[in-house]
């Protein structure tokens, strides 16, 4: 919190402030310094929040203006420095604006570490339909998400990478505006998410930061065209620069599940088959060494993409990336041996039930953002903050476009606390795929030719200074 309330007096105070952003005004950094402090130490109220927020969302912010207010908010509690830790390599960094089955973090966070980076990574939870990286940490049981400043550095030591949640440190007015946008349907703002982004990030201090940005219908801000989301990256690009941090950002495929599961025990599950090669999902793969890649040569820790790509597939194939995975939970709480006996470890549902298809054939389109209320519909994802979560219910083997389904060939396997609950998420899971009956799914066939999901999961890539390549692979 911020250690003294501002003295409001003229047209610093809130109101005339909301007023002056809500009729089209452009406000100083000043004033958006003072209002940011208010909302950190308590004398802005909720109600004045909810108001600037939506002043913001239909009259948006300058550049200026979104720099000011992300630099404010990154300020508004404690910012990490880490020169006295000397760990002998750069801070690295990675956020995504959320996804179904999107686990990509626990995976990514581990590879950097064996390949030289450290790692401080400050996530979320879920809300919705999007699954939060929190909560499927919570699964593992004793795993402190909440750790002090102090334990928090001596995991990033100890592992080079620690993943837990935003502290009442950093960046508190952030999470004070953001607990009000969630509930206020202000959370789709360009500016506003720039900000909320980034001041977490900023307050960490890494030395380069890599954005995914999901597009698709189980994104943030969902669209059939890469439009909003390039607009979004453009916006923390030049405030990233602005403030002196190396960034790209790589826009994702989120028409599908990420990865084979949706859930958090699942989830966690699938990230220790991945790391240790039991198991590793192609669109999981290329999404995480795509971004890994960006953060290993933003870092210096890679000659070039291909170098960095090399040193991907050794820090997995060594099994040195699984053995910072089991690092990072131990020194944050959890079981020593996750890696090594993950089922012992993570619940399970009683329930197991096979979604079978109206009708076999193959899924040619899948609702994203309807896969993933199906897990809130089990109880594992939170209609509202503050719900508590299931963690052991779930999705496994879930499909997507292009696969074929039958009565031996399910939807998904749902995992739930009760027959009915899995009886209820299977025909909502029916709902959201559409089954072409066509036969054959050759190439070449109506149903190939129908199946609506891009070839490769990156799809575009921003680079710094708002450089533009478009995937090719």
């Amino acid at each position: 919190m911020a250690a003294h309330a501002p003295e409001w007096h003229g047209h610093h105070r809130p109101a005339e402030l909301i007023r002056r952003k809500r009729d089209g005004a452009v406000l100083t950094d000043e004033e958006i310094a003072a209002l940011v402090q208010g909302i950190a130490d308590g004398s802005v109220s909720e109600g004045q929040i909810a108001a600037f927020a939506m002043a913001v969302f239909f009259r948006g912010m300058t550049h200026a203006e979104c720099a000011a207010l992300t630099r404010a908010m990154t300020h508004s509690g404690a910012v990490l420095d880490w020169s006295s830790d000397d760990l002998g390599g750069p801070i690295l960094d990675k956020h995504s604006t959320g996804g179904v089955g999107d686990k990509v973090s626990l995976i990514l966070a581990p590879i950097v570490a064996a390949a030289g980076g450290f790692v401080p990574m400050i996530s979320g939870r879920g809300l919705g339909h999007t699954g939060g990286t929190l909560d499927k940490l919570e699964s593992i049981p004793g795993y402190d998400v909440s750790p002090d400043l102090d334990r928090f550095r001596a995991a990033v030591r100890a592992a080079g990478c620690a993943i837990v949640g935003q502290t009442e440190h950093l960046a508190p007015a952030d999470r004070r505006l953001y607990a009000v946008r969630d509930v206020t349907a202000t959370v789709d703002s360009i500016p506003l998410i720039t900000a909320s982004i980034l001041s977490k990030k900023l307050a960490a201090r890494p030395d380069a930061l890599v954005m995914d940005v999901k597009v698709g219908s189980g994104a943030l801000i969902p669209s059939p065209t890469l439009e909003p989301a390039t607009v979004l990256a453009e916006s923390l690009i030049r405030v990233a620069e602005g403030a002196g941090l190396r960034m790209a950002v790589l826009l994702t495929d989120m028409s599908r599940a990420l990865g084979h599961h949706v859930g958090n025990a699942v989830e966690v599950r699938e990230a220790v088959d991945f790391l240790v090669g039991r198991r590793r999902d192609a669109r999981l793969h290329a999404v995480t060494a795509a971004l890994v890649a960006e953060l290993l040569v933003l870092g210096g820790l890679a000659r070039d993409q291909a170098d960095a790509h090399v040193r991907v597939e050794r820090a997995l194939d060594s099994g040195a990336a699984a053995e910072r995975f089991g690092r990072m939970v131990a020194a944050l709480g959890g079981p020593a041996d996750l890696v090594e006996r993950r089922d012992r470890h993570l619940g399970r549902a009683p329930v197991e039930f096979a979604a079978a298809p109206e009708r076999a054939g193959v899924i040619v389109a899948v609702d994203a953002r309807a896969v993933g209320l199906v897990l809130a519909r089990l109880g594992g994802a939170r209609h509202r903050v503050g719900d508590a979560i299931d963690p052991a219910v779930g999705l496994t083997d879930v499909r997507g476009p292009g696969d074929v389904v039958g009565p031996d060939q399910p939807l998904a396997i749902i995992h739930a606390r009760s027959a009915a609950g899995a009886e209820a998420a299977a025909r909502a899971l029916r709902a959201a795929m559409i089954v072409s009956e066509e036969p054959d799914a050759g190439p070449g066939s109506p149903a190939e030719r129908h199946v609506r999901a891009p070839a490769h999961p990156v799809l575009h890539r921003i680079g710094p200074s708002g450089s533009h390549v478009k995937s090719d692979e």
